[in-house]
């Protein structure tokens, strides 16, 4: 039996990415990269991307990241200077030659076809503003993750609102001054009250108001109200 798997959350901003291969699973690599803004992301292939992959690259340049797309033959020298590597050719051969590659050089590799050869999995993900959950089954059965990515959809459905709100009153609340005890003890108990999670969710101001009011500090409670009065709007629009 293998050793579990580290789970990380991965910020791609400044990141250079190779995806090698951009048939089918390449393109769904490829979009859902595109939302992270990373800084570049070369693509290499024999085969032109399709439409969908087309629509992806058009949008990866809008936003700032360069993209780049190579018709040929991955090799082990395209991984130099990467980041981050898929590889998701239909050799396996090649794939494997590039995952061993990227271990030698220690760079994080996804190796589509034998998950084994590479250094990570992607798992199912739903997400919901800032809120992101990631479900895997540790390679054991991926179609069975992704049948349970509905039940990770409900769940963040209403989270969101929530975590936006404790992002905006944090420093509201380390504004006061108080002990770094106090303020743990403020967000801890906020955060641990499902009787708010579920007031938002309802969207219940009569609930919110009462819970706010007994939950925080009083000098901060009008603008948290208002805070918590716009993200709600904001979520129905």
């Amino acid at each position: 039996m293998h050793a579990p798997s580290y789970p990380i959350f991965l910020s791609l901003e400044n990141a250079s990415i190779l995806i090698a291969g951009i048939g089918n699973v390449g393109t769904r690599k490829l979009v859902k990269l595109v939302p992270c803004r990373p800084k570049k992301i070369h693509i290499i292939d024999t085969n032109p991307p399709n439409p969908e992959a087309d629509t992806a690259i058009t949008r990866a340049r809008a936003q700032g990241t360069t993209c780049l797309v190579t018709r040929g033959i991955p090799c082990e020298e395209d991984i130099t200077g990467m980041d981050l590597v898929f590889v998701c050719t239909s050799d396996h051969e090649l794939n494997a030659r590039l995952a061993h590659a990227c271990r030698q050089q220690h760079i994080l590799c996804n190796c589509t076809d034998n998950p084994s050869l590479g250094s990570f999995h992607v798992p199912v993900v739903a997400r919901k503003g800032d809120v992101s959950v990631a479900l895997s089954t540790e390679r054991t059965s991926p179609a069975l993750a992704r049948s349970w990515k509905p039940d990770l959809e409900d769940f963040v459905a209403n989270k969101d609102v929530l975590a936006r709100f404790m992002g905006e009153i944090r420093p509201l609340v380390l504004s006061l001054g108080y002990s770094s005890e106090i303020n743990a003890s403020i967000f801890r108990d906020l955060a641990a009250d499902q009787k708010l999670a579920r007031a938002i969710a309802a969207e219940d101001m009569d609930r919110i108001d009462t819970i706010i009011l007994t939950s925080l500090p009083y000098e901060i409670c009008e603008q948290a109200l208002d805070i918590l009065r716009i993200l709600i709007k904001e979520k129905n629009l």
